[in-house]
């Protein structure tokens, strides 16, 4: 079990610790070679005036071994406030053992307290199964109606600089 794992909010000092366990994730999840987020990122986006996430650690005697990065989002569907799960990374030795849904659980309180968040969304990558299985154990199922687009990079720019 995970009963000697302390999860805790992130601070500015642990801004190391975050990008080693998202570059671990990264790792993990194939994506090394797409993965730009650096040490500023975290700091200045994470703990800079306008945090644009929270982010929680578990560890174990001084050892780092999990991580939850959230932030608010809201539905004018719903008519609420909820919290996005970017990126939960759980460390080999301690998955199978309850750890990710602690961290989950934790993620929907700390929203539900810091502002009132009523649902919580994610994305799964489509080659982690385990992952998938993992959230749909939770009660999280694939709403068909909703399709994931995404922009970025020249597109992105453009986008920001077209007339109208």
């Amino acid at each position: 079990m995970t009963d000697d794992i302390e999860i805790r909010q992130a601070v500015a000092a642990d801004c190391d610790v975050i990008l080693a366990m998202l570059v671990q994730l990264a790792r993990e999840l194939g994506d090394s070679d797409s993965f730009k987020c650096r040490l500023e990122d975290i700091r200045d986006h994470g703990f800079g005036t306008n945090p644009l996430f929270r982010c929680l650690i578990a560890s174990r005697q001084q050892e780092n071994v999990g991580l939850a990065l959230f932030f608010p989002l809201f539905s004018t569907t719903r008519g609420q406030p909820g919290v996005y799960l970017q990126d939960l990374w759980i460390s080999s030795d301690c998955r199978d053992a309850g750890l990710g849904s602690r961290l989950l659980r934790q993620v929907a309180i700390s929203a539900a307290q810091q502002w009132h968040a009523c649902y919580l969304d994610l994305m799964v990558h489509g080659h982690n199964q385990a992952a998938e299985r993992f959230y749909r154990r939770h009660g999280f199922d694939e709403r068909g109606e909703d399709r994931h687009l995404s922009i970025d990079g020249d597109k992105f720019c453009r986008l920001q600089q077209a007339p109208g």
